[in-house]
């Protein structure tokens, strides 16, 4: 992948925190990138009678930073023959102290292991998830105990053209940047790259089963293949803009593998997730920019409890995170 410069690796479990860093190192290495490492430790509460910030809290909290640090030292230590690596432990909530560290240092992609062990299982309502709805840069979970690199990418695009000028806009350069990063991501694994949108023809229930409005049948099958050749002309009009962004050989060597998945995206990007068995896939988030509140759709985030792999999580442009510095 030749994108990012400026790389976040979050490392909280050692085990899990090792496929991450792993993967952080190589990605910065790769792209000539700047990579820094942070641990991140909850505010010490010292008990009742013992204010935040006495003597006793502070001794704590320093004999906790300097725990991490070591930990972080002896995990990036064996990098530092191929790179200059940055590193620190923050305090504080978890997702909140990360974010911050991106909009204090301008780190471009956040690659960290899940919180929890089970991978997400479910990590709804935890850390992870507030980070894929509040980060203002690119999220990879890495999924622990994968192999060396991905076998089969999965990119996930909607090319649904019916939306609104200005939300068709965003999510048209959503597409752009999923199916880049996908495409990249594909070239530096050795990775089949597989794209999938799922569509629905609209209606097309009513019109066939409805007491008021009733088509013929033939009628609603005409329409049903209108909507899916739209759906197939503008997911190629996409591979062919990917093409002239990564250059034909890479889209040669990759070849992509196109799949139009008739029905819901919650239920069918995870069911082909499951039956190509893929090590990670790339989607977008969120659909409404510029405006503070709006994190993630519905649809993503059932997706994302659904699968079983690495996720690479994109925001559009002109997502505004809510998360603002300290004073």
């Amino acid at each position: 992948m030749k994108r990012f410069e400026n790389i976040l690796c979050v490392l909280e479990s050692q085990t899990a925190g090792e496929c991450a860093l792993e993967r952080a190192a190589s990605l910065a290495e790769h792209n000539q990138a700047v990579l820094t490492v942070i641990d991140v430790i909850p505010r010490m509460s010292t008990g009742i009678g013992m204010p935040d910030g006495g003597p006793i809290s502070l001794e704590l909290r320093a004999a906790m930073i300097r725990e991490h640090e070591a930990r972080l030292v002896s995990l990036i230590d064996p990098y530092r023959k191929r790179l200059d690596i940055k590193h620190s432990v923050l305090v504080g909530t978890a997702f909140l102290e990360i974010i911050r560290a991106i909009l204090r240092n301008g780190h471009d992609l956040v690659v960290k292991s899940p919180e929890t062990p089970d991978w997400l299982d479910r990590f709804f309502s935890s850390d992870d998830m507030h980070l894929l709805r509040k980060c203002p840069c690119p999220v990879w979970l890495v999924k622990p105990g994968g192999g060396e690199s991905y076998q089969r990418i999965l990119a996930a695009v909607d090319v649904n053209d019916s939306y609104p000028p200005e939300e068709l806009k965003t999510r048209q350069a959503l597409n752009r940047t999923v199916m880049e990063l996908a495409g990249s991501l594909a070239v530096s694994e050795f990775a089949e790259l597989h794209v999938v949108n799922a569509w629905e023809a609209v209606d097309e229930n009513t019109l066939c089963h409805s007491g008021f409005i009733r088509m013929p049948e033939d009628e609603v099958h005409a329409y049903v293949d209108q909507v899916r050749q739209n759906r197939a002309q503008r997911l190629d009009e996409l591979m062919r803009e990917t093409g002239a962004k990564l250059g034909l050989d890479a889209m040669e060597y990759i070849e992509p593998q196109l799949h139009l998945q008739k029905g819901e995206a919650r239920k069918e990007i995870p069911a082909l997730a499951e039956r190509l068995k893929v090590d990670c896939i790339v989607m977008g988030t969120i659909g409404r920019t510029g405006i503070r509140g709006f994190f993630m759709g519905n649809t993503a985030e059932t997706i994302l409890e659904q699968i079983d792999c690495s996720v690479l999580a994109i925001k559009p442009p002109g997502f505004i995170t809510p998360v603002e510095l300290e004073e």
